[in-house]
């Protein structure tokens, strides 16, 4: 495969586990300034593209980080198969810390504070959106997980709140009454974006804790969590070296990650401006 696989760090994750970086590329896009520069390496023939979602030294929360400039950039870099890491809190309890979780939906819970479309200011486009994950990419990073020897929960809705404070105790209970099983704070808007850059995505939740329901288990702190996420920062290297094996291996398959934004704007209505940096988006 020639093209260049992305990795987006969450929690924890601040560099790609077992990969030497070759170069460096600070990308500057239409809608600002990524989190951080864009490192380049290769692992298995596979070239990757990796940025860091909350910027180096954990800059950014959750609703600061920005996700729109993440995305551009990547694509800009030749992205089209992008894995994000990230920490969550689990809602059930055959989902344990320190267990992987592979989710097949999202629900949004984020207040609409957060840029979550690169359409706007005179394009009007829409996405669909019904599976927001890829289904291939997601059943090789099942796999992946598998051959690296971690436990994993193979679908699941994810809830994404706002944050930065964890949820009370009757948020929990909550989501748990909706049949929910996991929650975290960044992966919306960030699938959104990538499915109008026409990028297969899919997500590595690393269950850190049990939020707040459990009555056995203490209430989640960072302490709590930033343990848990060193331990599965070290399986997660693993499951990345798996994920890119398989990828390596393996044959494109069509997939409806890159079908044609719906561009609802008349040509003679859109500005050449607008429509001109939306083309890194656009091309498929």
């Amino acid at each position: 495969m020639s093209h260049v696989v992305g990795i987006i760090g969450g929690s924890g994750v601040y560099s790609i586990p077992g990969v030497e970086i070759q170069r460096t590329e600070n990308i500057i896009t239409p809608f600002g300034n990524p989190s951080a520069e864009i490192s380049f390496g290769k692992l298995h023939g596979l070239e990757l593209a990796f940025i860091p979602r909350h910027g180096k030294g954990h800059r950014y929360t959750p609703s600061e980080v920005p996700y729109a400039a993440n995305i551009y950039a990547l694509k800009s870099a030749g992205v089209d198969t992008l894995i994000s890491f990230n920490a969550v809190g689990s809602l059930r309890e055959e989902i344990e810390p320190r267990h992987f979780v592979v989710p097949d939906q999202l629900f949004d819970r984020t207040k609409g504070i957060r840029r979550d479309t690169f359409m706007g200011g005179g394009v009007v486009g829409h996405v669909s959106f019904g599976d927001p994950y890829c289904q291939n990419l997601r059943g090789l990073l099942v796999k992946a997980v598998k051959k690296a020897g971690a436990v994993v929960h193979d679908g699941g809705t994810m809830v994404v709140m706002e944050g930065p404070a964890f949820s009370s105790r009757a948020e929990s209970e909550f989501y748990r009454a909706q049949n929910w099983d996991i929650i975290g704070m960044t992966t919306l808007p960030e699938a959104k974006l990538a499915r109008e850059a026409g990028m297969c995505y899919g997500t590595l939740a690393m269950s850190t804790d049990y939020d707040c329901w459990h009555q056995s288990e203490e209430n989640v702190t960072v302490e709590m969590v930033m343990e848990v996420v060193q331990d599965n920062v070290i399986m997660a290297g693993k499951v990345l070296s798996e994920a890119l094996l398989l990828l390596m291996k393996s044959k494109r398959q069509p997939c409806s990650c890159k079908s044609p934004m719906g561009i609802m704007t008349s040509p003679d209505a859109s500005l050449d401006v607008l429509l001109s940096k939306l083309q890194v988006i656009l091309k498929r």
